[in-house]
């Protein structure tokens, strides 16, 4: 999709107009970006297998090539394409997700290198949100999650994203404004779990 000042349509959150999910489905196919709400605040996605958009998103971030943006899943039962899950690791997703989580899992080999880090781990997350997962559905791929940040700068209202990130933009569903923090961020790959990034989510669980 050529760049260009995106579309900005009004969804909702808790019952999600099924043609508004077609649509988004429609842009990510051609592999475009969208901005959607998510159960902490807005996200910045595409398909994980289109390498151009995801280059997209890095420029419009600001981003070096080589930083590491994770991904939505429509369910746990997606989890085992692209993650290596133990089973402890699986019983503590089970547990929590959908919810404000980002875990980090060894990534499998149909997670494009982009998205892998040296150690081969990926970030992964089923948020608690009826739009990002319906979209992530009706396209049968996971999503890029990266949020929509400008420099040091967040951005919680549609009216900034669209200010500050619409021309890089192909879609914005707007569900009104959302500011929460950002999802915690718990590394599953070891023996116990280790909290990389402490944000919204219970994280009592793990023993410090």
């Amino acid at each position: 999709m050529a760049h260009s000042t995106g579309t900005r349509i009004k969804i909702s959150r808790g019952y999600p107009e099924p043609g508004k999910i077609t649509r988004a489905v429609e842009v990510l196919n051609l592999g475009g970006i969208i901005a959607y709400p998510t159960d902490t605040t807005y996200g910045i996605g595409c398909s994980i297998f289109e390498k151009k958009a995801i280059d997209r998103v890095l420029q419009l971030k600001g981003l070096p090539a080589d930083h590491l943006m994770s991904f939505i899943c429509p369910d746990l039962a997606d989890l085992p394409r692209y993650a290596q899950v133990e089973n402890e690791a699986y019983r503590t997703m089970r547990r929590l997700l959908p919810g404000p989580y980002t875990f980090v899992l060894r990534a499998t080999p149909e997670v494009p290198k982009i998205l892998q880090s040296k150690r081969m781990t990926v970030g992964i997350r089923v948020p608690d949100d009826q739009v990002c997962l319906a979209i992530a559905r009706g396209l049968g791929k996971p999503i890029i999650s990266t949020s929509t940040r400008v420099g040091e700068k967040r951005l919680f209202d549609p009216d900034e994203i669209e200010l500050h990130m619409g021309h890089g933009i192909d879609l914005l569903l707007d569900a009104g404004p959302l500011e929460r923090p950002l999802s915690s961020v718990v590394d599953l790959t070891g023996p116990y779990p280790v909290v990389l990034r402490e944000g919204a989510g219970d994280l009592s669980w793990i023993a410090n």
